[in-house]
């Protein structure tokens, strides 16, 4: 019977390439990565502690001596391991138990896989990291120069979301998009996600669909919404979360496989390029690393509203936010905040860096650039968000 996850996502535009040219584009999208994000889910994890990162040490450091890849662990499964180890019989739903886990788990999820590098003497190193931490941007590339520094060293880090800490990084996601992120800190090439079914398909399993091998274009293959993750279940990502990070790797060119995380070897079958799972190919827009952590590192709690005069602007024409077209603010800013631009029905179609703080925004919106100066008393720029610091979604 097919899971949750499986019949999650309907791709109605899917590239079913022929095997030789499928492979010829894997083998060019993957085969030449030299820096890598693994990303094991939750379940994986949670149906087997200790064997799962057991076997994917014993891959990974093959292809560390092998092939000389450098690569990056980011591991789901603290909560799973603490509700388990508290004798829960189902993943908490409170917020301060769903941390209490975390802090249970955590520990006996670095020791298994410490333990398990350990048997090829490869050290690891924890990172455990936040949204507010990533939305930061010194903190960004104090993380960036840690991971960094930790690939030199020819340690393997194991990344976590602090879900101790944490409030919105345990309410959404299962370390989908944080992988994605974790693409742009350390500059990889690939991200390999290791999910507990076959991929995406072009319809419902159970009614004879078939595995979509490539997803070329993220928004317009796979943009439909997909099922979220059932919440009685040890995740709390999904294929929606799945498509998510896909499509905020590719912006950053990096292509992304969702395989099989059971498949033995499945690692090293993916980054030969053999036709397992799916890949997402990295976008043809890509974007700097600087527009990469604006449009992802954190959700914005601000929103700025625009007229379609604007909007047009801003998404079609790669103009600045002028205060003219400017609507309405949401919401508590500051200069050099991320803040979410929407259109009059709220739908976000842009994030950027504020050069205004949400008061001074009021006072200007609807005005002419020329009247910043006389209406504040002083003037930054002539823009509300400079384009230089804004993202298309």
């Amino acid at each position: 019977m097919a899971t949750r996850e499986e019949v999650a996502l309907t791709v109605p535009n899917a590239d079913h390439t022929s095997d030789e040219a499928a492979l010829r584009l894997r083998g060019r999208a993957l085969g030449g990565a030299r820096r890598v994000v693994v990303k094991v889910g939750s379940s994986l994890l949670s149906e087997s502690p200790a064997g799962r990162p057991a076997a994917i040490a014993d891959e990974v450091a093959s292809l560390r001596h092998e092939r000389g890849l450098e690569i990056a662990i980011v591991s789901s499964g603290a909560i799973a391991l603490g509700t388990r180890v508290l004798g829960q019989r189902e993943r908490p739903r409170s917020l301060h138990h769903l941390q209490a886990a975390a802090a249970v788990g955590q520990n006996h999820l670095m020791q298994n896989w410490e333990h398990a590098f350990g048997a090829h003497r490869v050290p690891t190193g924890q990172i455990l990291l936040t949204h507010d931490d990533l939305g930061h941007r010194a903190r960004f590339l104090n993380a960036r120069h840690a991971l960094r520094a930790l690939l030199d060293a020819r340690v393997v880090p194991v990344i976590n979301e602090n879900d101790t800490v944490g409030v919105e990084e345990i309410k959404y996601g299962d370390n989908d998009l944080l992988a994605a992120l974790v693409c742009n800190l350390i500059s990889a090439d690939a991200l390999v996600v290791l999910t507990d079914v076959d991929g995406l398909y072009d319809g419902d399993p159970r009614d004879g669909s078939e595995r979509v091998p490539i997803v070329r274009d993220v928004d317009r293959d796979a943009g439909r919404a997909a099922a979220p993750a059932d919440p009685g279940g040890v995740g709390s990502g999904g294929m929606a979360s799945k498509v998510k990070a896909a499509k905020a790797a590719a912006r950053h060119g990096v292509a992304t496989a969702v395989v099989p995380g059971r498949r033995p070897g499945v690692i090293a079958a993916t980054l030969r390029g053999e036709d397992l799972g799916t890949l997402f190919t990295p976008s043809a827009d890509r974007i700097s690393s600087r527009k990469h952590w604006i449009a992802y590192s954190r959700r914005p709690t601000a929103k700025i509203v625009v007229d379609e005069g604007a909007r047009r602007a801003v998404a079609a024409e790669g103009r600045s936010l002028l205060p003219a077209g400017v609507v309405e603010v949401v919401g508590e800013f500051e200069l050099g905040d991320i803040v979410s631009l929407v259109d009059r029905e709220r739908s976000e179609f842009a994030r950027g860096l504020a050069a205004y703080s949400d008061a001074d925004v009021r006072r200007i919106r609807g005005l002419h650039s020329a009247e910043i100066e006389p209406t504040l008393g002083y003037k930054y720029l002539d823009a509300v968000v400079h384009r230089d610091d804004l993202v298309v979604l």
